[in-house]
């Protein structure tokens, strides 16, 4: 019979007696959440993308979530961040004047058009974000979109930030003429030449247009990317915290899309969102999107992006899905 070295019977007996530490449980979602998520997703006509991610919990529950979809104006959301992180740096202030001109000027929604006369519109870098992100304003963004350094620079913005499934088209003008199956012109500036020659489109040539952006969206970005984005703003990983403020600020006053995801809301709860709105064609319509940070009245916060890439259901049909989201949300929180 053999016996082991001095001190070695110790160790062995130690070890033995020390149990494995069980590693802490993974936040699950609710499973009423990830129920109504895959009914809602499944049941729409058309093709969305459902990202819901707990900011506190660490969960996501999602639907058709990977995929790259078209942003439309949600992409103003980059902007903005690339804007206020200028600022950040001391590259920009909110100050800062600008003068726009007519050449200036981009295509659909655009609030500040009736104010820009042959001499321009006095304004300032603060004015022009806020008008982008509140109201949407098409030339305002791609005027701060050029004053950070144009589409490249978002990219490599995102890039260095860490927003993974997020990509950028290339400008307002450029986006919608290609989306269109036009080449974008500067004589177009102001939007209603553009419009006419849009309109003067056989039908088939725009359709395949649209086809091949539904297909590879030019400003394409998945559901999950864009809640990843939004968690990293409200957690604070990509800006100072004044600037954070400021923004968040801005997409709380959005005026656009009242009845999409913000109409799901309850008392207490508030959303700061970004809406997007592409082209139509027929009784198609693509790029009909909401993205937003949802927090409940006891400051419980959710990131959600519903993006409807493309439909045939009518405006009202489209809006009651991001409203069920919300109130999916709500009802499991």
């Amino acid at each position: 019979m053999s016996c082991a070295p001095a001190g070695q019977f110790e160790a062995v007996a130690h070890a033995a007696s020390v149990k494995p530490v069980a590693k802490a449980a993974r936040p699950q979602p609710p499973a009423d959440l990830l129920n109504a998520v895959e009914g809602l997703g499944q049941s729409f006509k058309g093709e969305v993308g459902i990202s819901v991610r707990d900011l506190d919990e660490g969960w996501t529950v999602a639907f058709n979530a990977e995929r790259l979809l078209p942003q439309q104006s949600v992409s103003k959301l980059w902007v903005a961040i690339a804007v206020m992180d200028a600022v950040d740096h001391g590259k920009l202030s909110l100050s800062d004047p600008v003068t726009v001109r007519k050449s200036d000027l981009t295509v659909f929604h655009d609030p500040i058009r009736p104010l820009v006369t042959k001499a321009g519109y006095r304004t300032t870098i603060g004015k022009l974000l806020e008008l982008a992100m509140t109201h949407s304003a098409n030339s305002c963004n791609d005027i701060l979109l050029w004053k950070v350094g144009g589409p490249q620079a978002i990219r490599a913005m995102l890039k260095r930030k860490g927003i993974d499934d997020v990509g950028f088209g290339p400008g307002e003008g450029n986006l919608q003429a290609k989306t269109a199956g036009l080449k974008w012109r500067p004589e177009w500036a102001g939007g209603w030449s553009f419009l006419q020659a849009r309109a003067a489109m056989p039908f088939a040539a725009r359709n395949r247009a649209l086809k091949r952006y539904l297909a590879a969206p030019y400003d394409g970005a998945s559901a999950n990317g864009v809640t990843l984005g939004l968690i990293r703003l409200k957690k604070g990983k990509l800006l100072s915290d004044h600037s954070t403020r400021h923004l968040l600020d801005l997409m709380h006053a959005c005026k656009t899309g009242p009845q999409r995801l913000r109409s799901g809301l309850r008392q207490g709860w508030s959303l700061a969102h970004k809406t997007g709105t592409g082209q139509e064609l027929g009784n198609l319509a693509t790029g009909y999107n909401d993205v937003g940070i949802l927090v409940s009245p006891d400051g419980h916060r959710y990131a959600v992006a519903v993006m409807i890439a493309s439909t045939r259901l009518p405006i009202p049909a489209r809006m009651r899905l991001m409203g069920d989201i919300t109130r999916a949300i709500i009802r499991t929180n």
